[in-house]
């Protein structure tokens, strides 16, 4: 746990989001979990004195170079590249120029002006490793997805994730002080298949604004967004892409009325097509229509987190049918509202349901499977009510200040370790890099 004093030593952080500001709206192009991550844990450190500067690239001219956030909570908007119709793949050749955006804003400033840097992704990795070299401050970095993890776990049809970007998420695992990851799985991962030294790793769990996301009147919901009160609502909410798998959802939901057609069922798809989904923007629609449930599927565009709250809470079930997903903040947000997830047993899912208690698990993507555990729970009423009641419980252990605890503590290693290493005699800090980078000496 993070000392009062330690807390004092640490003034500003500068955190690096290059390829999604964390001001978007989740459920469209590339911003999602991880733009709520970066916020939430930005509020929650400036809430304990850390000023947070986050860099992202700027999508608009219509965009302030300067937002605050928060009290404590900058958002800098860095010119690189076009604002628009640059897609996330051609990134990589704006990072000279969003590097060059971010070390002009530091020389601005005295030497020491950030304690330490935290990227989040890989492109921002590499924008972090020449700032820590320039800047002489430790580097963090949070992989939130893994290029190998992902094409492991490929949606039929699916692009792969290009080799260029393993090659640079090896490089920035290689060169980061500190690595953070979501769950313990996704920490072997990095020693098992990116060769990070284990002892460089922290886990830190994301969280839900339980504040935000708590139980409520189901009722009110459905009549605010407009839903019948009789029927049985089963949501998806997310970018809508074959990673995210709502494909998925639709055809268990088809076997389902083919079963059962008196079960009074109702799809809610919330969001918007993203990455390789881009491609078809309409295929769910095509898609509802093929399977002959047109008139069971509600398609509602992404929903601010007001608006979002009541869509938890309107839906009897949350599905997350994801072929990977480093946590799923969406599980832990619809628990947190009161509402049970039937989620694929992959990645950090299993952590952020707790099978059997909050929702259930499906290992794999199997349309019969899925039918399955969707009927398990909609025809069970008592098993339903019970799983709602221990939906929040489960997501009480889960808070966006449990993330800031965590992510200090990982700080202030990275700045000790830092500073260790600084004064060390030039030929015993080359040796010590080199084991490290083996994974064979503690930070």
């Amino acid at each position: 746990m993070v000392t009062p004093a330690q807390n004092h030593r640490l003034r500003r952080v500068a955190v690096l989001s290059v390829h999604t500001s964390p001001l978007a709206q989740p459920g469209t192009g590339d911003a999602g979990g991880m733009n709520v991550y970066v916020l939430q844990s930005a509020l929650q450190l400036a809430r304990r004195g850390v000023e947070v500067e986050i860099f992202t690239r700027a999508t608009s001219s219509q965009d302030a170079p300067v937002v605050e956030a928060a009290p404590g909570v900058l958002v800098r908007n860095v010119v690189a590249g076009p604002f628009e119709g640059l897609d996330k793949h051609d990134l990589p050749t704006q990072l000279c120029a969003f590097t060059a955006g971010v070390l002009r804003e530091e020389a601005h400033h005295e030497p020491g002006h950030y304690d330490l840097i935290h990227s989040h992704y890989w492109l921002s990795g590499q924008v972090g490793w020449l700032a820590r070299d320039r800047w002489g401050v430790p580097q963090v970095h949070t992989a939130h997805t893994l290029a190998a993890v992902k094409n492991a776990s490929l949606a039929e049809g699916d692009t792969p994730e290009p080799v260029a970007r393993q090659i640079g998420e090896q490089q920035v695992v290689a060169e980061s002080d500190r690595l953070i990851t979501n769950t313990a799985d996704e920490a072997g991962q990095l020693v098992d298949i990116y060769g990070a030294g284990r002892e460089r790793i922290d886990v830190v769990a994301p969280g839900a604004d339980l504040s935000r996301y708590r139980p409520g009147d189901r009722a009110a919901a459905r009549a605010e967004l407009g839903l019948d009160a009789a029927e049985l609502i089963v949501t998806f909410v997310g970018r809508i892409q074959p990673l995210k798998a709502p494909d998925v959802l639709l055809r268990a939901a088809a076997a389902l009325h083919e079963r059962e057609p008196g079960l009074p069922l109702r799809v809610l798809v919330v969001g918007g097509p993203s990455g390789t989904g881009l491609d078809r923007p309409d295929s769910l629609i095509e898609l509802a229509a093929e399977l002959g449930i047109t008139a069971r599927v509600t398609f509602l565009p992404p929903q601010p987190p007001d608006r979002l709250v009541q869509v938890y809470r309107a839906s009897d079930i949350v599905a997350v049918p994801s072929y990977s997903e480093s946590f799923g903040l969406v599980a832990l947000e619809a628990q947190a509202s009161g509402t049970p997830v039937v989620a694929a047993d992959v990645g950090g899912l299993g952590v952020a349901v707790r099978d059997g208690v909050s929702g259930l698990l499906v290992p794999g993507h199997d349309t019969g499977d899925w039918a399955d555990a969707l009927r398990s729970v909609l025809v069970d009423a008592d098993r339903r009510a019970q799983m709602a009641r221990q939906a929040p419980v489960h997501a009480a252990s889960f808070s966006w200040e449990h993330t800031a605890d965590g992510l200090l503590d990982s700080y202030h290693r990275a700045v000790a370790g830092f500073r260790r290493n600084r004064e060390l005699s030039p030929r015993r800090a080359r040796s010590l890099w080199k084991l490290r980078r083996l994974g064979g000496v503690r930070a």
